[in-house]
């Protein structure tokens, strides 16, 4: 009498293991498929997507001088124009303008920019006619991983409304900006990226915003750089509330890494990652607290920390001169190491 159970032995292909195996799609599907998703985020995010026109006045021995003209990419992010591009587009920009896809064109006002993450963001006005400018739905980078499709829209070489796209090449990386300062947690992608994408966005297949174009690698190719959405939106947040971004400082050097989960769960620890130091400033308050390289990140102010961007969010927050605490993990040991931040220059 047969049991109803089937064995297949290794390498068999019968009529049963073919049954239970879905039929591989064709090349053509895929393809097919593959540009039905960019199109459709080429179509849902394009509109949103402006080519932002800057000019410099440039002085010559201490006189003003002529303006010299510069551009980049944006996107507007609110439904009352307010728009995302880079902070090295628009630092100061004597006059910005923006101007849309359907040939709309704005003259934009500068709410505020931060070079230390080369975020940026300008008004333009409403414009009744014909009704307010599309708008770009924002996502969530911490949920990107890598291999990802993912959709960069831009303006380069001032070809506007251009449209390439590659995947996520890496997390985690770090990112000098012009003012020398590591801007952390920067996507990596391969999708191609030309002078004058700065400011554009990188959206995934759901057409939601992931990043911020904001680099290129020359003379390599398809070594290009976004900072990360979740970055700029809390950086938009205080340059709409502030105009500029007020920062403390601990003076530690660090990348985001996973924890063992010994660990988490030996001390009962909210993240599953944290922040690794891998250098200190001689002096900083990270030194006078007692924080060594190779410690691990946890927690800052009570509360948790699971990455660098938190411990930058938590940094910007009014700790700047106010004793509080630092939870590191050294070895199989948390410690609470008492610290005072003190405000960037």
């Amino acid at each position: 009498m047969s049991s109803g159970i089937i064995v297949v032995s290794e390498g068999w292909t019968g009529p049963a293991d073919s049954a239970v195996r879905p039929a591989a799609a064709s090349d053509g599907e895929l393809l097919d498929a593959y540009s039905r998703v960019v199109t459709a985020v080429a179509e849902r995010v394009g509109p949103a997507v402006v080519s932002v026109e800057v000019r410099h006045r440039v002085e010559r021995r201490g006189r003003p001088g002529r303006e010299v003209p510069g551009h980049g990419s944006g996107f507007v992010f609110t439904p009352d124009g307010l728009v995302l591009t880079n902070s090295h587009v628009v630092h100061g920009a004597a006059r910005i303008e923006a101007a849309f896809p359907d040939g709309r064109r704005f003259r934009g006002e500068l709410v505020g920019d931060d070079p230390e993450t080369d975020v940026a963001v300008i008004r333009v006005p409403p414009a009744p006619d014909p009704g307010p400018p599309a708008v770009a739905e924002l996502g969530d980078s911490a949920g990107l991983r890598v291999g990802q499709l993912v959709v960069a829209i831009g303006n380069p070489l001032g070809f506007q409304s251009t449209v390439t796209a590659g995947v996520v090449s890496a997390l985690g990386r770090s990112f000098r900006s012009v003012t020398g300062r590591l801007i952390d947690d920067v996507i990596q992608t391969d999708a191609a990226l030309n002078p004058g994408n700065s400011g554009g966005p990188l959206v995934d297949s759901r057409g939601e915003v992931v990043g911020i174009n904001t680099a290129v690698i020359l003379p390599a190719q398809g070594i290009c750089f976004a900072v990360g959405i979740n970055t700029a939106k809390f950086v938009a947040a205080q340059l709409i509330r502030h105009g500029k971004i007020r920062r403390g400082r601990i003076g530690v050097a660090g990348q985001n890494v996973p924890l063992l989960r010994l660990a988490v769960r030996a001390h009962a620890l909210e993240g599953k990652t944290g922040v690794l130091v891998t250098g200190i400033e001689p002096n900083s308050p990270a030194e006078q607290a007692g924080v060594r390289a190779g410690d691990i990140i946890v927690g800052f102010d009570g509360k948790p920390v699971a990455g660098i961007d938190d411990l930058h969010r938590l940094l910007a927050t009014d700790r700047i001169g106010v004793q509080t605490t630092v939870s590191v993990l050294r070895n199989a040991d948390k410690l609470e190491l008492a610290i005072v931040p003190v405000q960037a220059d």
